[in-house]
């Protein structure tokens, strides 16, 4: 087993799943990967089962039903726990995240317990998007930092590598968003706490195969759920406390 678990839900990825496995254990880390299948009409799960028993680095949890995006995620970070790993990422499945950039939220790693990939970070990064999605994604991420206080660029992303205290101090149980707001109430809840987050820039490609998972509801969620989070932190804009970062990687 190695110390940095991919976590990758996937639903209808049969076409992209093999490529990037073969990425991701080409890498100049090592790194495991758990596909978490939310019973994928096209065989994704039957599919990741081949992998894994070619590849021990590889590993599926099976979910019965499609109940989310922040539901796989929950799954697989109690996964990660469970089993002792110390860094653990959140990826999608479909190539918009480049496993190459790994190596650079690792290397963050030795100053955060929670660190972002920001497709904002000393300008924009994102390929074959329209401009209306992302003036919506630029919108959300001015209205996370008006309200929270958030300081991130992009809290919103879905790129993200968490340590293991991190994850434990989150209180997995309590989070019941999806989307758009599972990924502002994670980093809000370390935020608050004052564990140390940083952001690397990365470069956002909209997926080629398969579709969008944005809708209607992904974004109304996430209009209240930052109303939500700045009454849990007490009507607080900042932290309400400090920590200091762990310091060491995997081998040191």
């Amino acid at each position: 087993m190695n110390p940095t678990l991919i976590v990758m839900p996937t639903y209808n990825e049969r076409e992209n799943l093999p490529r990037m496995a073969q990425r991701l254990l080409a890498l100049p880390v090592k790194v495991d990967l758990l596909v978490v299948d939310d019973n994928s009409p096209d065989g994704t799960g039957k599919l990741a089962d081949e992998l894994s028993a070619q590849h021990a680095e590889i590993n599926v949890l099976h979910r019965a039903e499609k109940s989310g995006l922040g539901r796989a995620y929950i799954a697989g970070f109690n996964w990660a726990l469970q089993r002792g790993y110390e860094f653990v990422f959140e990826m999608d499945g479909d190539f918009s995240h480049n496993p190459d950039d790994i190596p650079a939220f690792l290397e963050a790693a030795r100053q955060a317990d929670l660190v972002l990939g920001s497709r904002y970070l000393n300008g924009i990064r994102i390929m074959n998007w329209p401009l209306s999605r992302l003036m919506l994604s630029k919108s959300a991420a001015a209205y996370v930092r008006i309200i929270t206080g958030m300081p991130f660029t992009d809290p919103t992303g879905g790129y993200k590598c968490f340590r293991r205290r991190a994850l434990e101090a989150i209180g997995l149980e309590a989070v019941r968003s999806n989307g758009y707001s599972f990924q502002i109430e994670m980093t809000h809840k370390l935020w608050r706490q004052g564990y140390p987050i940083v952001e690397v820039p990365i470069i956002f490609t909209e997926r080629v195969q398969g579709h969008s998972k944005m809708s209607g509801h992904i974004v109304r969620e996430a209009l209240i759920m930052v109303w939500r989070l700045w009454l849990q932190n007490g009507c607080r804009r900042r932290p309400r406390s400090l920590r200091k970062p762990s310091s060491s990687l995997p081998g040191e």
